[in-house]
């Protein structure tokens, strides 16, 4: 397993002859915390993304495998992590440890792994479920796995709408 499954463009994850993903697989989308992964799962049609869910993030070893443990039980065929880009669009030390991590991730897969630019994804999940009225305890609880849903969903419809 080698690096060479991270992929600088998102395009090459599009639907074609081309495509890096595998067909009728779904991916995988995750919300790099600090102390939390989000995860999102797309359907194996690629359209419709729903979080997964969220683990407490300890050691990168054991990080990666409760990660890879997913793989199976959701046909798992590509990763997209979410690229935490500042506003200016520069990337900072947050975008480093996600790239970094992408890299050690790899040499656990051969999964082709994707970036998304992630920008705002967290407090626009914290806006809507504030709206939807949803107690803080409860926000705490599912922030990350919707982040997640949110950066996938992105991703999908990049992708969906360069297939068009």
């Amino acid at each position: 397993m080698n690096a060479s499954v991270i992929i600088e463009h998102i395009r090459e994850l599009a639907p074609g002859e081309a495509s890096a993903l595998p067909p009728r697989t779904c991916l995988l989308g995750l919300d790099l915390g600090e102390k939390t992964i989000g995860m999102a799962i797309s359907d194996d049609s690629r359209m419709i993304a729903s979080p997964l869910d969220t683990i407490r993030r300890t050691k990168f070893t054991k990080d990666a495998e409760a990660l890879l443990a997913v793989f199976p039980d959701y046909n798992v065929g590509g990763i997209i992590l979410g690229l935490p880009v500042n506003m200016d669009g520069t990337e900072g030390p947050r975008c480093q440890s996600t790239r970094q991590f992408g890299a050690n991730f790899a040499e656990k897969t051969d999964l082709p792994i994707g970036f998304w630019d992630e920008r705002m994804s967290t407090q626009a999940m914290e806006r809507h479920l504030i709206a939807q009225d949803v107690t803080r305890k409860r926000r705490a609880e599912v922030i990350d796995k919707l982040a997640a849903q949110f950066i996938l969903q992105g991703a999908l419809e990049f992708l969906r709408n360069l297939a068009s």
